[in-house]
């Protein structure tokens, strides 16, 4: 036998006694960990999103494909493994476990529970990376989401489906506007979830403990990756509940999904992307980092029942579908021009701003009213709101240049001094505290008061006992006018009167 033929001998003999069952293409090894993340060669046929496993059951996650070698984000405790151990492809995208049971629980970004009570057992997985409703299968914004806030509901409302971007220096109440209106959603068919991004874990505490008085636990999910926590789980904590929310909305009801923040995820996936060394833009961000934030927030829509018809994995079973989103952005000194700032403000659909000096000087919420913006504005409000308060918004922005104006005169006339005294008071009557809603029916008799002048005849320091009484008159001996509000949602002469009567009968009691 030639020594050809022995070696083509030998070749054959390895081929029919190997193992058919080990696909040693689909295994790799770990080259180098560092902060969650780890470069492994050896992997040429995985994709990316994918799902891959160590040998001791630790999952990873594929974030990067280069020629040579691959980048992976670690899913755990990456504190025992080393350099040289083996990675196995799975064939799976990375997924999450969708069920019900997620309400009144407060889980880690892996939908693991922290609160002590008992395990979550999901029944079926949806992708993390799912694309966006396109343009044909979306809805008009044209449905209102009350958020019983005063100053948002008349003068920058927000619809169901809606981006509606919350913004400000740190300590201006972001945070409290955005719980508020998780509160004020019970009884509105709204499933919430709070995601806590690099925050401190002592505030997701108090925030849940605020929950639970309120009752609103029933309907929410809250969720933390807190400060404590690696980058890689503050980096996929809003893509993985954004799932889970659009699990809500495809399969049971509206949702509603608040992200505090993501000034705190873009440094996260910054950090996660100078581990990958990637190149850095600007303020050391990656080129990509606008993409990071259209795609979780381009998800949020609301979707027409023929899209959903189509859909193999949910049934229509009613007429509104919708996941709603608020980002939170925290500035550095008012700096909105900043990279991240602008960049999520040109992707959602309307700002609120708050500002420090309103704050510091008892305006709460703290809005500034010329810049704040909703882009569906009177689509997303009923008829009678948009009668009664169509003006506030322009009047109010008007105002503050007015008041700036003044400081620098010595002497004003009668009519400036007297309009200068009314927005006075239109900002007293759109003061809320926290954790007092104002239900809708009620707001439009009060903005209706302040419109038509009706406070002009109180001081200012009789407004807010004014607005309790005023309340307290609707709640009894006027509570067939919130009921003929709630069912007409329009303005006619009947109510116009009816909320007149009320007014002078509550103004006469003041003045």
């Amino acid at each position: 036998m030639s020594v050809a033929q022995d070696l083509l001998k030998k070749i054959e003999d390895q081929i029919s006694n190997a193992n058919l069952n080990e696909e040693f293409s689909k295994k790799g090894t770990i080259l180098e960990i560092k902060d969650g993340v780890a470069t492994v060669t050896g992997l040429e046929e995985v994709s990316f999103s994918e799902i891959v496993e160590f040998e001791n059951g630790l999952k990873w996650l594929v974030l990067d494909l280069l020629k040579e070698y691959v980048w992976i984000l670690i899913l755990g405790d990456y504190g025992t493994l080393s350099q040289g151990d083996t990675v196995k492809a799975t064939w799976q995208v990375f997924s999450v476990w969708v069920w019900p049971e997620y309400l009144w629980r407060v889980v880690s970004w892996l939908w693991v529970p922290i609160d002590g009570l008992w395990d979550i057992k999901a029944e079926s997985q949806y992708p993390v990376e799912r694309l966006a409703p396109w343009v044909i299968a979306r809805k008009w914004v044209d449905e209102p989401m009350m958020t019983w806030l005063k100053a948002i509901d008349a003068m920058i409302p927000i619809g169901r489906g809606q981006r509606e971007l919350i913004i400000g220096d740190r300590q201006t109440g972001k945070s409290t506007v955005a719980i508020d209106t998780i509160l004020n959603q019970k009884g509105q068919n709204m499933k919430c979830i709070y995601v806590s991004i690099g925050q401190k874990a002592s505030k997701v505490r108090n925030i849940v403990e605020t929950l639970k008085d309120a009752g609103a636990m029933e309907y929410t999910t809250v969720v933390s990756a807190s400060a404590s926590d690696p980058a890689v789980t503050q980096y996929l904590a809003p893509y993985v509940w954004c799932s889970i929310a659009e699990y809500y909305m495809y399969n049971w009801e509206d949702a509603l999904i608040i992200y505090d923040d993501l000034s705190k995820h873009a440094v996260a996936y910054r950090e996660v992307s100078l581990l990958l060394r990637r190149p850095p833009g600007r303020e050391a961000y990656p080129g990509d980092v606008f993409y990071l934030h259209s795609r979780l927030l381009e998800r949020s829509a609301k979707v027409s029942a023929e899209f959903l018809e189509d859909l193999t994995w949910g049934k229509v079973k009613g007429t509104t579908w919708s996941l709603t989103a608020l980002p939170i952005i925290e500035t550095q000194a008012w700096d909105v021009s900043a990279y991240i700032p602008t960049n999520v403000i040109s992707i959602t659909d309307g700002q609120i701003f708050l500002e420090t000096d309103l704050f510091n000087s008892g305006v709460r919420p703290a809005i500034n009213v010329g810049q704040s913006v909703s882009r569906v504005w009177w689509n997303a409000q009923t008829k009678i709101m948009k009668k009664v308060s169509w003006k506030l918004k322009l009047m109010l922005a008007n105002y503050r240049e007015m008041e700036a104006f003044a400081q620098f005169a010595s002497d004003l006339d009668e009519s400036t001094r007297k309009i200068l005294e009314r927005w006075v008071r239109m900002v007293e009557m759109l003061k809320q505290w926290v954790n007092s809603p104002i239900q809708f029916q009620k707001q439009v008799v009060m903005m209706y008061a302040g419109i038509n002048g009706f406070l002009d005849k109180l001081d200012v320091t009789n407004i807010i006992p004014f607005e309790t009484a005023l309340y307290e008159k609707l709640d009894t001996t006027h509570s067939g006018l919130q009921e003929t509000i709630l069912s007409e949602k329009k303005l006619n002469e009947e109510i116009e009167a009816w909320m007149k009567k009320v007014i002078e009968e509550t103004v006469a009691e003041y003045a």
